[in-house]
């Protein structure tokens, strides 16, 4: 098996188009969200569609890919390890925030 410590694999559609920033080093990050939707059936038998909403960060060339070729819409499989981190606010205020860090990426589906 592959190392499962701190692997996660969604398949999903992107919310909005990918952000790529330059670095002053030169290297390359993008980020978006991808919803991954789950459905079942409660208890009256009713089918019931839960989506969740994930935060993607790719670096490097997968991060030129993804700019170029991934939009609002797009189907795609990732990939990585699950990553916390923490920032402040403007306002001051501590948050975390819970990300993929991305190593892998397959674009699915038809191109637009």
């Amino acid at each position: 098996m592959t190392n499962l410590r701190n692997s996660v694999k969604l398949i999903g559609r992107l919310g909005k188009d990918p952000e790529v920033r330059t670095f002053d080093s030169g290297k390359k990050m993008a980020t978006f969200s991808i919803a991954t939707t789950d459905s079942y059936k409660n208890q009256k038998g009713e089918k019931v569609q839960d989506t969740q909403w994930h935060t993607i960060v790719i670096w490097g060339k997968l991060a030129d890919i993804a700019g170029q070729y991934l939009k609002k819409g797009s189907e795609v499989a990732v990939e990585g390890k699950l990553v916390h981190r923490g920032y402040e606010t403007s306002a001051g205020e501590k948050r975390i925030t819970a990300e993929i860090n991305v190593n892998e990426m397959l674009m699915l589906g038809s191109k637009h």
